[in-house]
């Protein structure tokens, strides 16, 4: 007995909901709609589906991987000019010149090792990504990201050390706890070292993340729809 083919994913259809809720989110709050960005993230997702979501309108994107994005993106960044893809996982040292020659903007600035990288990569290659340090608010071991209590201080070393410009803040909050008091927190850190962007609510969580002041959410299963379960 055969079984009987799996539908398509509607992604269009999908990433209109997205959008009207992030809209709904935004006006909620007394905000600008526009003043909260959708990166779409494509973690595994194949080009021919990401294609429909640009054909829909969407301009802006996350990748985990930088291997992976480099197996995708170049080709997609030359048939769609304009697009804006976002780094949203951990960068390796080793991988900074890849990094800085495909991404346009990097989430995950969080320690001095990769500062340093980025500031002579970026100084040998003359193009500048736009960097958000990412904030592990939840002090994770097993999480990327520097602790808030150390953040003023790296920021001023990126900035006043390596020269580099750091445009906002990025956070994941622990999947077990209320993510309302990490977006608090990486607001009211962002309001200390000046910035005003703030990536911050995932499928799960946006509408409270721009509750709470975010300018960039990425939301990747919402769109696309779950990834395998070996997938993270």
């Amino acid at each position: 007995m055969s079984s009987e083919p799996t539908a398509p994913i509607e992604v269009p259809a999908r990433l209109r909901l997205v959008l009207e809720e992030i809209a709904l989110a935004a006006e909620a709050t007394g905000r600008d709609a526009a003043s909260v960005r959708l990166v779409a993230v494509t973690k595994t997702v194949p080009a021919a589906t990401i294609e429909q979501a640009i054909d829909a309108g969407q301009g802006m994107f996350g990748e985990n991987r930088v291997q992976e994005a480099q197996g995708k993106w170049p080709a997609l960044k030359e048939r769609h000019p304009g697009l804006e893809l976002h780094l949203i996982g951990p960068l390796q040292s080793n991988k900074v010149r890849e990094a800085v020659g495909l991404f346009d903007v990097i989430e995950t600035v969080d320690r001095p090792k990769l500062a340093r990288a980025l500031a002579e990569e970026m100084s040998r290659a003359s193009k500048r990504p736009r960097l958000f340090v990412q904030v592990n608010t939840g002090e994770e071991p097993q999480k990327a990201g520097i602790a808030p209590g150390e953040m003023q201080s790296f920021v001023a070393l990126c900035r006043d050390t390596f020269g580099l410009s750091i445009d906002g803040l990025m956070c994941i909050p622990p999947f077990e706890e209320e993510p309302a008091m990490h977006f608090a927190l990486l607001a009211k850190l962002a309001e200390k070292i000046g910035v005003k962007e703030l990536s911050m609510g995932m499928s799960g969580d946006f509408v409270r993340a721009i509750q709470f002041g975010a300018t960039y959410v990425r939301i990747g299963t919402a769109i696309f729809g779950a990834r395998a379960a070996t997938e993270q």
